[in-house]
């Protein structure tokens, strides 16, 4: 069947936007066109967050439903008029990231089908300094919204303390995000350490709610996760459409909003024409110095031993599966807890470690149990895996033929970028 384009004016440019009526969203039949109007209507705001930032591509070219896959190079085929930034990754290969500057270069990329708006902390003009300060905090499983809520107002507390102003904004999903803009004089690495010693003062100041631990089995009550502040790390931006049956966005908060609000409350159809809670942010850098010197007063982890192989777990996890979806991960669970009908009671929450996994170019995931709550007697051993998974077996068959190629493309099967 052939494909239905429809051509809009936006900034002065011919935007074409292909299969607009492709549902995106199939429980509310939200369409691709839905989602351009959308972002058109909140441009400004969202240009505000996104705007002069390279950006991976989180592509959703069938929907909430389909599988989602990430592009860190823009398509070859392209307007003149879409940007691009150079960046070089760690592997030493680099990539051409597209930069937005103006609404018509927003509704491209939604034509792709972005979704979410995955920007890096860096403006395009200085790669090598970040410029955000970005803070993301994550409950584990169980824990109430409001208890984020008042991890949040502890994370507004100590930047203040230490010459930052904290944006806040909703992550669209179970967490929440707080930014704080910073002169763009520091590396990678000193930003990541700068936010390590945040996440260690706000645990430290609400134990019970928060914690910094790295390593996800250890961690109870909000997750401070520093880690997004890694260099070549991509977060969704302000007013981003997440992949939820609602269309849930990411929404830019004034402190003033931040106790009352609900998560659920903010999506494509209610935000549009709502003030930009974050007008003024470009005006409002600031200096790390001060949380450098607190990350100073922290004393630093041991490393691991050398020669000790892989880090030994300080809980009994016990791995359950390693899938390409995470429908099939959670089937491989319930197979699980029929077998072992006993033990499941035992466990929390927070107990059912689900991982969600980068790989490639694509998301898979794995599931672990931490069987802490349960008597040494009666933990179940470790199982040959469900499933098991190899994001990289692909990769692996074309270097053990010699192919080693300088970027991974889809499979053929995949929609090219003008029919996303």
């Amino acid at each position: 069947m052939a494909s239905t384009k429809e051509v809009i004016e936006v900034a002065g440019r011919e935007v074409t936007i292909t299969n607009p009526d492709k549902v995106y969203f199939p429980k509310s039949g939200r369409t691709k066109m839905d989602v351009v109007r959308y972002y058109l209507a909140v441009a400004d705001g969202a240009l505000r967050g996104a705007g002069g930032r390279p950006m991976a591509l989180k592509r959703y070219v069938n929907g909430i439903d389909g599988e989602a896959f990430f592009q860190k190079r823009a398509p070859e085929k392209r307007p003149d008029w879409i940007e691009t930034v150079a960046l070089r990754y760690p592997s030493g290969r680099t990539a051409e990231e597209i930069v937005l500057r103006d609404a018509a270069q927003l509704a491209w990329v939604v034509n792709l089908g972005c979704l979410e708006l995955h920007t890096h902390s860096v403006l395009a003009e200085d790669i090598d300094h970040p410029d955000e300060l970005r803070i993301d905090l994550d409950p584990v499983p169980g824990v109430p919204w409001s208890q984020v809520v008042d991890v949040a107002l502890v994370a507004r507390e100590v930047l203040a303390e230490h010459g930052l102003r904290g944006w806040p904004k909703t992550s669209g999903s179970r967490g929440f995000h707080v930014y704080a803009r910073i002169e763009p004089r520091w590396t990678f690495a000193e930003v990541r350490r700068a936010a390590e010693g945040f996440a260690r003062e706000v645990a430290r100041r609400a134990p019970d709610l928060a914690t910094g631990a790295w390593w996800k089995e250890e961690r109870h009550g909000v997750f401070v996760d520093y880690n997004q502040n890694a260099k070549d790390h991509t977060t969704a931006s302000g007013y981003s459409v997440r992949p939820t049956d609602e269309a849930r966005v990411s929404m830019p908060l004034t402190w003033d909003e931040v106790p009352g609000c609900d998560p659920a409350a903010y999506t494509v159809d209610s935000v549009a024409g709502r003030p930009d809670a974050w007008a003024g942010v470009e005006d409002s850098r600031g200096s790390l110095d001060s949380l450098l010197e607190l990350a100073a007063t922290f004393k630093k982890k041991a490393p691991a031993k050398k020669g000790s192989g892989r880090r030994e777990p300080t809980m009994p996890l016990i791995e359950i599966t390693r899938t390409a979806t995470k429908e099939e991960a959670m089937e491989d669970l319930e197979r699980w807890k029929a077998r072992h009908p006993t033990v499941w009671p035992l466990l929390e929450p927070a107990d059912v470690l689900v991982d969600s996994m980068r790989g490639i170019n694509s998301v898979w995931f794995r599931i672990r149990l931490n069987l802490r709550h349960v008597p040494e007697a009666d933990q179940p051993p470790q199982e040959p895996l469900e499933h098991d998974f190899d994001p990289f077996a692909k990769w692996k068959e074309m270097q053990a033929r010699g192919e080693t190629p300088e970027r991974w493309r889809r499979p053929a099967e995949e929609a090219p970028a003008e029919e996303a």
